[in-house]
C-alpha cells in the first residue's frame, strides 16, 4: 500500500493526517478505520491517500481562476495562501460573508466554477451557498463533519497544522505534475514548511572561489619576491665575469 502512495506512510503519520477527533458523524463513517483507546477515531490512510488523487484530478479540470479556495482558520489560511499562491487559484480568508454567491449587487460578488472549503463545519455559509446554485464543492472533512453538498470529500485532520499542510502540498504538486509544470516529482522544489508559513533561505553556495582568489595575490607575492632575490645574485656573477675577463686580456 505505502509503494502506490503519493508520500511515504511514515510522512502521513508524522503529519498526523489520520488523527480525527471524539465525535463522528454517519456521513465519514465510512472514511473512519478505527478508534483509539483515548477515544479518538482514526482515518484510514488509503483513502485519505485515494481522495487527495481525487481531488487533484478534479481541480485539474478547472482554470485556476475558476476556483475559490475557502479558509477560515488561521491553519488552513496559511496552507492554502501558499498553495493559491503555486497555482492562480482565488483565496477567500477569514469569515465567508453571505451573499458572496448569491447577491449579484454586492460588489464583491463571485462566480466560481468550483469551490475548495477546509471545513465544512466553520465554512458552513460557503457551503450551502455553492450547493445551493450547483457549484461543485471540494471539502476537508474531519470525523465531526457532515458532508451535506460537498460533492469530493477528503477525510483527514482538517485542524492540524502539519496535516493542512501537507494536504495542500501534495495538491500543488499533483497540479504542477497534471499541467506539464514538471515532469517528475523531484522538479516540485517548493517545501513542505512553506505551506506551514516556514521559508526556508536557500543555502548560500561555500566560499571556495573566494579564498582562491585571496591565496592567489599572496602567490604571486611570494613568486615576485624571489625572483626579485636572484636579480642580484645574477648582476654579481654578470660582474664576477665582466672583471675576470679584463684580468685575461
Amino acid at each position: 500500500m505505502a509503494d502506490s502512495m503519493l508520500i511515504k506512510q511514515e510522512d502521513y503519520l508524522g503529519a498526523g493526517i489520520h488523527i480525527g477527533t471524539k465525535l463522528k458523524v454517519v456521513d465519514m463513517n465510512r472514511f473512519i478505520y478505527r478508534t483509539r483507546n483515548d477515544g479518538l477515531y482514526v482515518l484510514d490512510l488509503r483513502k485519505i491517500d485515494e481522495r487527495i488523487r481525487l481531488a487533484a484530478k478534479e481541480l485539474g479540470k478547472f482554470e485556476p481562476k475558476d476556483i475559490l479556495v475557502v479558509a477560515s482558520r488561521t491553519y488552513s489560511s496559511t496552507a492554502a495562501a501558499k498553495f493559491c499562491e503555486l497555482t492562480g487559484c482565488k483565496l477567500m480568508q477569514g469569515r465567508f460573508i453571505p451573499g458572496i454567491l448569491t447577491n449579484v449587487a454586492r460588489k464583491d460578488f463571485m462566480e466560481p466554477k468550483l469551490i475548495f472549503v477546509c471545513d465544512p463545519k466553520g465554512e458552513r455559509q460557503a457551503v450551502l451557498e455553492a450547493g445551493q446554485i450547483g457549484i461543485p464543492i471540494i471539502g476537508l472533512c474531519d470525523t465531526d463533519n457532515f458532508t451535506s453538498f460537498v460533492d469530493w470529500v477528503i477525510p483527514c485532520n482538517n485542524k492540524g497544522k502539519r496535516s493542512l499542510a501537507l494536504i495542500f502540498y501534495l495538491l500543488a504538486r499533483e497540479l504542477a505534475m497534471s499541467s506539464g509544470k514538471i515532469s517528475s516529482y523531484d522538479e516540485f522544489t517548493t517545501r513542505r514548511e512553506a505551506f506551514e508559513g516556514i521559508e526556508i533561505p536557500i543555502e548560500q553556495p561555500a566560499p571556495e572561489v573566494q579564498v582562491a582568489e585571496v591565496a592567489a595575490p599572496a602567490a604571486e607575492a611570494e613568486a615576485q619576491k624571489e625572483a626579485e632575490a636572484k636579480k642580484p645574485k645574477k648582476a654579481r656573477k654578470k660582474k664576477s665575469e665582466e672583471d675576470s675577463s679584463e684580468e685575461e686580456q
